[in-house]
């Protein structure tokens, strides 16, 4: 799809590593101008030599979240795109395991696309992508708030889609299963020999964990005008796990 997103500005939150880090390089060699941000200082100085915006940004701050994504209009020209992929990986039934997926998982992607839905309907309609989980599809007692915020964001696709359609903007949310990538929480189970990477493992039909440039294919038809009749959907990008 090389070119397809050509004069297209796009915002990816999360996007320094794993699964937005794969959706921001995706975007911006179908040509788009990519915005992504993130925490931690490392990351965000590396992709600042890959993209044409990055910035540091504490997602779970309601101001620092409306005031990114006017700074990445600013500097983009303008904004087409939006991609909410960052979570608080809140896995622990507590106050704190709650507290990190509602800030992040839901409230900062809603204070995202309210910042954003006006850059979009000025540049004349666009889209909007949620990053789920198949832990929202089904339940989750390993981590519950993990999989109950997901299943909001689930949602709030939906809810939004409908709302925004006469904006000239598509929703859409994408529901990775276990995707693996160098520093990310499945190869850290693995190195550590944690039998619970073995048992998902075995669970997904094709024998292996899928990975982040995977889930990136599926946003980039998803954004592109390829997918201009697709909203309102989540699709699941799992290899098959679900269906074990």
């Amino acid at each position: 799809m090389t070119g397809v997103l050509a004069g297209k500005r796009a915002v990816v939150t999360g996007g320094t590593r794993g699964i937005g880090r794969a959706i921001a390089e995706a975007f911006a060699q179908a040509g788009a101008a990519v915005s992504v941000c993130a925490r931690g200082e490392a990351g965000v100085a590396e992709a600042q030599a890959r993209f044409a915006h990055a910035a540091i940004c504490d997602l779970a701050d309601r101001a620092a979240v409306s005031r990114y994504v006017d700074e990445a209009a600013a500097a983009l020209g303008g904004l087409e795109i939006l991609v909410n992929n960052a979570s608080g990986f809140g896995s622990s039934d507590d106050e704190a395991g709650w507290a990190a997926s509602l800030a992040v998982d839901v409230m900062a992607s809603v204070r995202a696309s309210h910042a954003a839905v006006p850059h979009l309907a000025a540049a004349g309609g666009g889209a909007i992508l949620h990053i789920s989980s198949i832990s929202g599809l089904r339940p989750s007692p390993r981590t519950p708030p993990y999989g109950a915020v997901k299943a909001a964001l689930i949602h709030y696709t939906g809810s939004q889609a409908a709302a925004l359609a006469k904006q000239g903007i598509r929703v859409n949310c994408i529901a990775p299963g276990s995707i693996e990538f160098p520093g990310g929480t499945w190869e850290k189970r693995r190195l550590a020999g944690d039998p619970l990477y073995a048992r998902v493992l075995a669970s997904i039909p094709f024998a292996r964990m899928g990975t982040p440039e995977e889930v990136a294919e599926v946003a980039l038809f998803l954004v592109s005008p390829a997918a201009r009749w697709v909203t309102g959907q989540t699709i699941a990008v799992d290899g098959g796990q679900m269906l074990a």
